[in-house]
């Protein structure tokens, strides 16, 4: 995704800003621990979509190299106007995690804000969503580049998922300890192929994928555990890739999966899929 810089004027000289730096600002300068740190919510920007509505972007920084932290919805956890459930996660894995959610908001949102809301261990921290110009994302153009978002599918033939967010596909139902199996079918354009591959993606399993999958627990009342937390779609090989979650208590939960070309991602956000599957588990 492809930012546009900030312009900002401090004592009559013109800055230009990155949107690294925006986004840095909303995060409290506090060291990363083990655990017993606390969690921000962070802003991403915004993006126009085909039918005029403007989806607002959404990751968080949980400040703990270690711990895993669980915070329901509720007064603690809360996107408002339109919740206190907007999507957002309940389940927050360890450091940086972005663009984990979006929500999408009228043509005519104007100057309103969208506010995520959480509170852990006496602190609160309330982030604002808009539509101001400086936090306007290239999220499914692909940029200067070219290089597009891959396209995640849970059915081989079904719906695109492309970009940061979209609807959850249509609830799964599972059963207490009995594997779901998931299956996803993800393409790309390649187009970052033709880049130097980083490091560490020269490991023991060969040349790197043109699609990485990784799988997270994004909303629910209890752990998921995934067979295959990461998964690989090589250039030449089969789109589709399966694994299975297991629950061990009953409820609704949200999966979501990540899907990252050989760009990587990173703080750019460019270029990458963010896609949820909604999961009925019963005793």
């Amino acid at each position: 995704m492809q930012r546009r810089p900030a312009v900002i004027t401090v004592a009559g000289v013109i800055v230009v800003a990155s949107w690294t730096l925006l986004a840095a600002g909303q995060l409290p300068l506090a060291p990363v621990g083990t655990s017993g740190q606390t969690i921000t919510p962070v802003y991403e920007g915004w993006y126009e979509n085909s039918d005029g509505t403007f989806s607002l972007s959404w990751g968080y920084f949980n400040r703990n190299a270690e711990e895993i932290i669980a915070i329901p919805i509720g007064a603690d956890n809360r996107v408002e106007p339109g919740g206190p459930d907007n999507g957002q996660p309940t389940h927050f894995d360890s450091r940086r995690q972005r663009g984990v959610f979006t929500v999408v908001v009228p043509a005519d949102f104007g100057d309103n804000e969208v506010n995520w809301t959480l509170s852990f261990r006496g602190d609160t921290q309330t982030i604002p969503g808009h539509l101001h110009r400086d936090w306007m994302l290239d999220a499914l153009g692909g940029g200067a580049g070219g290089d597009t978002p891959p396209i995640v599918r849970f059915t081989e033939n079904g719906p695109e998922h492309r970009g940061p967010g979209n609807a959850p596909e249509e609830p799964l139902t599972a059963t207490v300890g009995t594997p779901l199996p998931l299956v996803v079918w993800a393409t790309d354009d390649g187009i970052s192929r033709r880049r130097r591959p980083r490091d560490d993606d020269d490991d023991d399993d060969g040349p790197p994928p043109l699609v990485r999958l990784t799988w997270h627990l994004h909303q629910g009342p209890a752990a998921a555990t995934f067979a295959d937390e990461e998964l690989k779609i090589m250039e030449d090989g089969d789109p589709r890739a399966d694994t299975t979650v297991t629950f061990t208590e009953p409820g609704e939960y949200l999966l979501r999966v990540l899907a990252n070309d050989r760009s990587g991602g990173g703080g750019s956000q460019c270029c990458w899929t963010t896609a949820h599957v909604a999961v009925t588990v019963h005793p």
